[in-house]
């Protein structure tokens, strides 16, 4: 049973449980650290000194970091996979599936709304989402996937310089994609696109914060959404 208080034409409901808002800021640092410490890598800056080689080993601190925060990557991914089978019904994986025509009438309102930036009160109101909207639960479903590409291809370039277990076992990888050159352009592309997203959830985040006047912003933080009371008379989730 879910707590919810009363706000005017409004009730205050737990949408995103502790567990799904650790992951996404876990996430959302993860992949940040990654990224910068990525192009490091991929290009380090030539910085001149007169130390030894032995006492500056910046460039290997980096790769450090990039390393422990891609376990940190993968256990919060693993974390998530299994939230999405015991979490409420906005975390449980069918929330990202859209396999009814419901689903499907949101994904063209969504569309409608950011795309060509209508605002008709009565189509917002009527086809509003208490959790993810559809377009929305969709891109995160390719993102995952996404991320599956970067921790296969990243592991997989890791994995001759380790010993441990859990790299070699995606040492198979850049033999599969043709080389250490293919698999580190793949893995660069995805990085890339990972950029690409971040850039439009957070414009999106923020237009439908501004839009729906929900707290979209800072539900990620409290867990919390305001909804009209008629939509939740009429949905059985909440």
């Amino acid at each position: 049973m879910q707590t919810i208080s009363q706000t005017h034409d409004f009730k205050r409901v737990l949408v995103w449980e502790l567990p799904v808002r650790i992951f996404h800021w876990l996430n959302a640092l993860s992949i940040i650290v990654l990224i910068i410490t990525g192009f490091i890598i991929a290009n380090p800056p030539a910085i001149l000194s007169s130390a030894e080689a032995s006492d500056s080993y910046w460039f290997g601190t980096v790769r450090a970091i990039h390393f422990i925060t891609a376990y940190v990557f993968l256990v919060n991914a693993i974390a998530r996979i299994y939230w999405a089978f015991r979490g409420n019904y906005y975390a449980n994986w069918r929330a990202f599936v859209p396999y009814t025509k419901k689903s499907w009438k949101n994904i063209m309102h969504v569309m409608k709304v950011d795309i060509f930036l209508r605002n008709e009160e009565k189509e917002v109101l009527k086809n509003i989402s208490v959790g993810h909207n559809y377009v929305a639960s969709f891109s995160y479903l390719i993102l995952f996937f996404l991320a599956l590409v970067q921790i296969f291809t990243g592991f997989g370039l890791y994995a001759p310089t380790s010993g441990w277990w859990l790299p070699q076992l995606f040492a198979w990888v850049p033999d599969f994609l043709g080389g250490d050159v293919p698999t580190r352009l793949i893995h660069h592309i995805s990085t890339w696109l990972f950029i690409i997203f971040t850039l439009i959830h957070v414009y999106l985040v923020f237009y439908h914060d501004w839009l729906e006047g929900r707290g979209e912003s800072s539900s990620m933080i409290s867990g919390y959404k305001f909804v009209r009371k008629e939509r939740i008379e009429k949905d059985d989730h909440i």
